[in-house]
C-alpha cells in the first residue's frame, strides 16, 4: 500500500470525513445509505463536541458498535484463527478489537474538519449494498470511498470500506495477523496487546 493511500485509508475509515450534506432517505432501498448517513451524523457531533480525546474515542466505539458490523469485522481480521478459538476468546476478543479499531481511527478525528462526503451512487452488489462516495478532505485531492452495508446480521450495517481500491477489511486482517504473530499465535496474548493500543 503506497503512504497516500494508507493515509486516506485512516481518513476515511472513521466512517467518513464526518461533514456531510443533509440527506433524505426516499425509500427502503435507501437504507444503506441512511445507515451511513447517520452513522457520519453521530461522530460529527462527537468532533465538535469540545470534549476530551479520551471522552470523544469512548463516544466514537459507541458509534462503531451500533452502525458498523463489528462481530464480522473482528472475526475477518482474524482469519482462520477465529476458526479454533474458543466462544469465551471470540468475544473477548471483538470487545478488544473493537476499542483497538476506535482509538486507531479516532485520533484522526481533528483532521476531518471542514471535510465532507458527496454521495455519488447507491448499487446492489451480490447480497450488500455500496454506497459510493466522493471525499472532500482541507489538505488533500477528492478521492473515492465505497462504504460496504449488508443486512446479514439482520439489519444494515457497514462491514467494510474501499478506499480507492484499498480493501479496510484485508488491511486489518493484515495488521491483526502480524500482531498475532508477535504473540506467538496466542489469542489470550493478543486480546491483551490490543487493549493496549
Amino acid at each position: 500500500m503506497t503512504v497516500i493511500n494508507s493515509r486516506r485509508l485512516f481518513l476515511a475509515s472513521s466512517l467518513g470525513a464526518v461533514f456531510w450534506p443533509k440527506l433524505m432517505v426516499a425509500s427502503e432501498k435507501d437504507a444503506a445509505t441512511q445507515i451511513v448517513y447517520l452513522a457520519v451524523h453521530e461522530i460529527n457531533q462527537i468532533i465538535n463536541s469540545g470534549n476530551t480525546e479520551e471522552q470523544m474515542l469512548k463516544s466514537f466505539e459507541g458509534v462503531f458498535n451500533e452502525y458498523a458490523d463489528v462481530p464480522t469485522i473482528a472475526k475477518y481480521a482474524l482469519g482462520r484463527d477465529a476458526r479454533t478459538a474458543s466462544a469465551t476468546q471470540l468475544k473477548d476478543y471483538t470487545k478488544a478489537f473493537s476499542g483497538y479499531f476506535a482509538t486507531k481511527y479516532g485520533r484522526r478525528f481533528r483532521e476531518f474538519i471542514g471535510g465532507r462526503i458527496e454521495i455519488v451512487k447507491v448499487a446492489k452488489v451480490k447480497k450488500y449494498y455500496s454506497v459510493n462516495t466522493i471525499a472532500h478532505m482541507p489538505a488533500y485531492a477528492p478521492f473515492e470511498v465505497d462504504f460496504l452495508v449488508s443486512e446479514q446480521s439482520g439489519q444494515p450495517l457497514v462491514f467494510n470500506l474501499i478506499i480507492e481500491g484499498v480493501n479496510m477489511l484485508l488491511v486489518e486482517r493484515q495488521e491483526i495477523g502480524a500482531l498475532l504473530d508477535r504473540n506467538s499465535g496466542k489469542i489470550d496474548a493478543l486480546i491483551r496487546e490490543l487493549k493496549t493500543l
